[in-house]
């Protein structure tokens, strides 16, 4: 029993291991589509994806590992056909044969809990339990989609186990038995039928967004540096497309096209603002053309400006003394502005100096987003 135990502790440590990496690269999509979706990001939302998330890396390591030492893993004489045990409830009959379980035997029952073939059954059905539970939880899924969804997960898993993870292995080292697609899939069926109890404590899913006021949402310095990351990405692929990079007048005119003249025609909205839901209102609900030119020109003409002439190396053309005295402006210019914005994320009450001067403010965009999903029925 110890052994079968540690044969399944060592792919969920190593599961736990590697779950903060996944979980990084996971968080901007899983932003993006949240801001997209519901208009703000909630926490239980948050803890239940990143657990399905957690859930799967398990799962998938449990069935992958330990992996063979070599790539060229096929026994001497083997074909594909060992591979595979397509008789169903051959489990049942493997737990007769190897146990010392009697029906008719009371005193037989408890032992069979220390027993690997029902340790190994027991653990395939309990392996899709959560899986279940989160599909009727979260996703509000009715119960033969769950099923339909548990058992195309585990003849993923299946799959990929008897082709050798997609031909990454020249031969299968694990088995595809159809047992398991049994089991598996009882378990989701199990994880469906226990959610109500065992979630009965939680928030409904359908119902956490019934008393949130979007108009009152405050904007997070992180959905905004998302959206500055997304508009960077399509300037930076324009200045390259179109050769700009080493012209500084024409880069300033398109970028002055996108950030102002832009969301001065769609009321406060760039790609990037719009794709996390968001955008820039000023004194009126419109920001005008001089409220974004008094945000933009100090923002990104003079600090991004400045930075840009060094970066593209255009100083280095005019005299030494000249590249050193900018430098020497813009250390401290820099710095300062740095040390302005980490004040002014501790003093959520004042927005950074470009925001101030022109009176312009983010706020959540809710055009566009989905009603409020208080229709659907519940499962039964």
């Amino acid at each position: 029993m110890s052994s079968l135990l540690q044969a399944y502790l060592w792919p969920i440590g190593q599961a736990l291991l590697t779950f903060p990496v996944l979980a990084l690269l996971f968080t901007l999509p899983f932003l993006i589509v949240q801001y997209r979706k519901h208009g703000y990001v909630h926490k239980l939302r948050g803890l239940v994806l990143y657990s399905l998330l957690l859930y799967l890396l398990t799962a998938l390591y449990l069935v992958i590992l330990p992996l063979p030492e070599t790539r060229s893993n096929c026994p001497p004489g083997a074909g594909t056909s060992g591979y595979v045990q397509s008789v169903p409830l051959q489990f049942v009959r493997d737990f007769l044969k190897e146990t010392q379980f009697k029906p008719g035997v009371p005193s037989t029952y408890w032992g069979v809990l220390k027993e690997r073939a029902f340790l190994q059954a027991a653990f395939n059905v309990l392996l899709f339990v959560p899986f279940g539970l989160i599909l009727r939880y979260y996703f509000r899924r009715k119960l033969w989609i769950s099923v339909a969804w548990s058992l195309l997960l585990s003849l993923l898993f299946e799959v990929t186990q008897v082709t050798g993870i997609y031909g990454i292995f020249e031969c299968p080292y694990r088995l595809f038995d159809v047992d398991d697609l049994l089991l598996n899939t009882s378990g989701g069926l199990l994880g469906w039928l226990v959610a109500p109890w065992l979630t009965g404590f939680l928030p409904r899913i359908h119902k956490l967004d019934d008393e949130v006021d979007l108009t009152t949402v405050r904007v997070s310095y992180i959905r905004r540096l998302i959206a500055w990351q997304l508009d960077a990405v399509l300037l930076f692929a324009a200045f390259a497309l179109f050769g700009l990079f080493g012209k500084p007048v024409a880069a300033a005119a398109v970028a002055g096209v996108y950030f102002i003249v832009l969301p001065y025609v769609t009321g406060g909205l760039t790609l990037g603002k719009a794709a996390v839901r968001i955008r820039l209102q000023g004194r009126g609900e419109r920001p005008t053309l001089r409220e974004l030119a008094m945000r933009y020109v100090p923002l990104y003409g003079i600090i991004g400006g400045m930075n840009y002439m060094v970066l593209s190396r255009k100083l280095e053309m005019l005299p030494p003394y000249v590249l050193t005295g900018w430098i020497f402006v813009l250390v401290p210019v820099n710095a300062a502005f740095a040390l302005h914005v980490l004040l002014r994320l501790f003093r959520r009450d004042k927005g950074l100096f470009y925001e101030e001067w022109s009176g312009t403010k983010h706020v959540v965009s809710a055009s566009g987003l989905k009603p409020r999903e208080t229709n659907r029925p519940k499962p039964r």
